[in-house]
């Protein structure tokens, strides 16, 4: 018996990793006040004290060489860069998800994400490197099945876009 309504299966997985990159971001920003009086998101500066610590702890038992380098010499010099990126970056992803809003881009900043997820943390425990395998399958099936054009902003947007558009996304 064939899956009747594949692509309305993937918007479930699609919504759900979306809610995962939003939970992990929650704790992660905080309201600013620009002249005390307009709101805009930004870094927890808990998130900011908390993050290089974390890098410190993914970079010290790594056995990807490289990629220890990496974290040691790039990334935990310019933490707040980082931190700051990481955290817009899963609230983009997030966001992105659950609205099926820029999908293709999305999954592709998801992927990068994960794959940095996977390396830092892959040689910690299994469960971390079956955790972010299915995150990294996850971003990469969202792109290929273009998965924000099922009951998604992408649907919606190209529906009313002209037919050469529809091609590239």
């Amino acid at each position: 018996m064939a899956m009747i309504g594949a692509d309305r299966w993937i918007v479930l997985l699609r919504v759900v990793v979306g809610a995962w990159f939003v939970k992990a971001v929650w704790t992660k920003l905080t309201l600013a006040h620009l002249w005390g009086v307009i709101p805009y998101p930004t870094v927890s500066p808990r998130f900011l004290a908390f993050q290089p610590k974390r890098v410190a702890e993914f970079a010290a038992g790594n056995p990807v060489d490289w990629y220890k380098r990496f974290l040691e010499e790039t990334v935990l010099p310019s933490s707040n860069l980082f931190a700051t990126l990481q955290t817009f970056g899963e609230a983009a992803v997030g966001l992105g998800l659950i609205l099926g809003l820029l999908t293709g881009l999305t999954a592709i900043v998801g992927l990068y994400l994960s794959l940095n997820y996977g390396l830092a943390s892959q040689w910690m425990s299994f469960g971390q490197q079956g955790f972010h395998v299915l995150l990294v399958t996850s971003m990469i099936i969202f792109y290929f099945a273009r998965a924000g054009r099922t009951w998604g902003l992408d649907g919606v947007i190209l529906s009313r876009a002209p037919r050469w558009l529809r091609l590239v996304m």
